[in-house]
């Protein structure tokens, strides 16, 4: 990025402007289309997109945790998503951040129930894995990742089983009907990006004057001097907090913060839930969803 177009974004940016129309503190359009297969999802955020699989396995508990099941996030960013992604170091460290960044939102808020992963406590549970790969990447990555974990979690269903002296005995899906996971809540990550419009001497006095956007897309997100993720659920439960970056931020300004994620928060839960819902009346009703593919090719 030259360094009129850095200073021209910038000064746009401080004036409540952004290059795409949305408002500082406005989400790109959310677009979720489920797969033929439980737990797949296709998830787009403006011109971000990502795809999501969830599977499930049957393996031995950590030995520390004997009465419970195991939950893993797995990211794939290649230079099919972004040019930037074909360096390995980058990709590795963005990788790894973001695998944990999404396992911590959901696993130790407790939102997937692992306990109920339990199939005999020390010899066997359910391994239950979410594949993300980035098509196309266009910032924030955190957040529309996050929606595709969650909302392929609802939707996942596993093999129904049964245990006859001592042996798991896994039933096929068209034997018996698949079971739902245990979700007790739904965690939505919202990111914000932090610019100052001082120097890095005044940012550390306090003298700069701080600006924040929501949803960045990649030329925003290349001139943010910090970056805070808010966790929280449709209960106003805030589940985890993440910020990087040298700017600092008062309390009023992070409760504001708050109480502007949980607006978009409680949005994007019921449109994560009239999908689903939408999905699972059409896998009643097969006629009715070929349907819809026709009337869709028409």
């Amino acid at each position: 990025m030259s360094t009129n177009e850095h200073q021209f974004l910038l000064k746009a940016l401080e004036e409540g402007l952004r290059l795409d129309g949305r408002k500082p503190m406005q989400m790109r359009p959310l677009n979720i289309e489920v797969g033929p297969d439980y737990g797949q999802m296709l998830v787009t955020l403006g011109d971000a997109k990502v795809v999501v699989r969830i599977s499930s396995e049957i393996v031995t508990p950590y030995e520390d945790r004997p009465f419970e099941g195991i939950f893993q996030v797995s990211s794939e960013l290649d230079g099919m998503g972004h040019p930037s992604f074909n360096e390995a170091s980058h990709r590795q460290e963005e990788e790894v951040m973001l695998s944990r960044l999404i396992e911590k939102a959901i696993r130790r808020s407790n939102a997937l129930d692992l306990e109920s992963l339990c199939i005999i406590a020390g010899q066997k549970c359910w391994s239950v894995r979410a594949d993300v790969h980035i098509i196309d990447y266009d910032g924030n990555m955190t957040d529309i990742v996050c929606i595709g974990v969650i909302a392929g979690l609802l939707h996942f269903k596993k093999p129904d089983i049964s245990i006859r002296n001592g042996t798991v005995i896994l039933h096929d899906m068209s034997e018996r009907e698949p079971v739902p996971l245990s979700v007790l809540h739904i965690p939505i990550c919202v990111t914000f990006q932090i610019y100052s419009s001082g120097s890095m001497e005044d940012n550390v006095k306090g003298d700069g004057r701080e600006f924040v956007i929501v949803d960045a897309t990649l030329k925003e997100e290349a001139l943010t001097q910090g970056t805070i993720t808010l966790t929280l659920n449709s209960n106003k439960e805030l589940c985890q907090m993440s910020k990087s970056g040298g700017i600092n931020l008062e309390v009023d300004e992070i409760l504001s913060l708050t109480n502007e994620a949980q607006i978009i928060v409680d949005d994007f839960t019921k449109y994560i839930k009239d999908t689903i819902k939408k999905d699972e009346e059409l896998r009643v009703n097969p006629l009715q969803k070929e349907l819809q593919v026709v009337n869709s090719r028409e």
